[in-house]
């Protein structure tokens, strides 16, 4: 491509300056001629106007003494003839002695109107330039015409003086434009990798293709914070729409985290991170070529159905634990059963059976009266045992129940499983000698669930309130790849995506009090 450029820009620097020289050589000789005419003409006028000239033509030979003058003045201004003749056209003086007394040749008639006049006519030296002169004596009276001429070859030889110098002078232009279209052509060179149109022009289209067909989002941001490339899969990811190329970042309407991200430029590495109702997996580097940097290149994926897996993967990990616990805790409960029976203690066995088969019966019974969905339930369950397991107590009020036409099973555990799952590691961290208590309401309000979890942990303070609900915020130490602080960020998308609201007070036992209440799916009548 730089060779096809470099040829086609010498041939048209080439045509261009051979049209320039042309044209210069013709308003050279254009002007040389101009010059000529000029000059023949103020030669002819200034003899013409000498009266000794016309005192000179009424002597018995006017030859005698106009002849050396005519020869002075010719060789003085530079000109070919100077003719000094009658108004009969009988010379007087001529640059050939032969022609003395002989007619001129050419017209004389306007200067015998008085007129100066030139004209280019052939004569006894050949094609010349002349200009023809009246001469008057005293009393105003055409005594004689002064013809003075320069030949066209003295003017062809004048210019041929001057053309080395336009010579030179184009040689140069073409040399200075050939080397400026080779330097450009090596620049162009370097910026295209050598790759010749064909080449660039299907580079484009594979760039294009894959581009917008990978099924990961991805977005670059130049050094200027705005867009310089995105595909569609970033698009649907961002709940972008329209051309946001060359849009600041902090005009996309991003979620703070995102956005920041973006503009800060630094390096991350599978950050989970909040986009209305998705959860992606984000990767940001720098974009760098030959030693610059064009900005960054953040790569999106999609997390939220993994993230809904990995959630019911939790709660499963839950229930094995709590069936594991609960197995351990039933075999110490059966042995000493046997060992109550087989110490003779029959009464004491059977009491101590009885009670704590109530005890089992009475919990899982209010659990299931208050929740009717099954799996919500088994989530209670488990996260009772687990509480257990940690010495906390959870708790769910006897009002508790789920009402007809509630969420999706997916959106509540999301909900019920981060709030009591923090309400846990907040109340575990109290004495050992205290109180250490989770209560869980989930009560129906006026076309709304209201979800309401308390701990009697340590509280969160007001002013962190506000920000507990943003990614990335935790009271726990960052021990995984994506960091922590996703829970309470995934509640509040669930209540976002459900138009719901949250409040955060102080709770009745000491510690947080989330209260979330969500409204529930109108019912379309069949």
């Amino acid at each position: 491509m730089a060779r096809q450029l470099l040829l086609l820009q010498t041939l048209l620097l080439l045509s261009v300056l051979a049209a320039a020289g042309t044209a210069s050589v013709l308003m050279a000789q254009a002007g040389a001629n101009t010059a000529t005419t000029d000059e023949v003409k103020r030669v002819a006028a200034s003899i013409a106007g000498d009266r000794w000239v016309a005192d000179q033509t009424k002597t018995a030979n006017p030859t005698v003494t106009l002849q050396p003058y005519a020869e002075q003045m010719r060789q003085t201004t530079g000109t070919d003839f100077v003719v000094i003749m009658a108004p009969d056209r009988t010379r007087w003086t001529h640059t050939d002695p032969s022609q003395i007394g002989k007619l001129f040749i050419g017209s004389i008639d306007p200067a015998l109107a008085g007129q100066i006049f030139t004209e280019t006519f052939t004569g006894t030296l050949g094609p010349s330039v002349r200009a023809v002169a009246p001469v008057r004596d005293q009393s105003a009276a055409i005594v004689a015409l002064v013809a003075v001429g320069v030949t066209t070859q003295a003017i062809r030889t004048q210019l041929q003086h001057q053309l080395p110098i336009l010579i030179v002078g184009f040689a140069g232009l073409l040399f200075i434009a050939v080397a400026g279209a080779g330097l450009v052509s090596r620049r162009l060179s370097r910026q295209t990798s050598g790759l010749d149109p064909e080449a660039l022009a299907q580079l484009y289209a594979s760039h294009d293709a894959v581009l917008h067909s990978i099924r990961e989002g991805l977005l670059v941001v130049d050094d200027r914070h705005a867009v310089s490339l995105i595909n569609d899969e970033a698009m649907r990811l961002l709940g972008l729409a329209g051309d946001v190329v060359n849009t600041p970042v902090d005009g996309l309407g991003l979620p703070a985290s995102l956005r920041d991200l973006f503009r800060s430029g630094i390096v991350a590495h599978d950050e989970l991170h909040l986009a209305q109702d998705r959860i992606l997996v984000v990767n940001q580097s720098t974009a760098t070529f030959r030693g610059r940097s064009y900005g960054t290149v953040a790569t999106l994926r999609d997390r939220t159905e993994m993230e809904a897996l990995t959630g019911e993967l939790d709660t499963v990990r839950a229930f094995a634990e709590s069936l594991r616990s609960q197995a351990h805790e039933a075999s110490n409960k059966l042995h000493t059963v046997v060992m109550l029976v087989e110490t003779g203690r029959y009464e004491t066995a059977l009491e101590y059976a009885t009670s704590e088969l109530e005890l089992a019966q009475r919990l899982t019974d209010r659990v299931v009266s208050a929740v009717r969905e099954p799996v919500l339930a088994a989530l209670l369950l488990g996260k009772t045992a687990q509480a257990a397991e940690r010495g906390v107590e959870l708790r769910i009020t006897e009002d508790s129940q789920t009402p007809d036409g509630a969420l999706p099973v997916a959106d509540l555990i999301t909900v019920l499983g981060n709030l009591i799952d923090n309400a846990i590691d907040a109340s575990a961290e109290g004495p050992v000698d205290g109180r250490r208590t989770v209560e869980v309401a989930i009560v129906p309000s006026d076309g709304d669930v209201v979800i309401e979890v308390s701990d009697s942990g340590p509280g969160l303070p007001p002013e962190l309130r506000d920000s507990a609900f943003t990614r990335g915020w935790s009271t726990k130490a960052v021990s995984t790849p994506g960091g922590r602080g996703l829970g309470l960020a995934l509640v509040s998308q669930v209540v976002r995506r459900h138009r719901g609201s949250i409040e955060v007070d102080a709770g009745p036992q000491g510690g947080a009090f989330f209260s979330v209440r969500i409204p529930l799916p109108v019912p379309v009548p069949r």
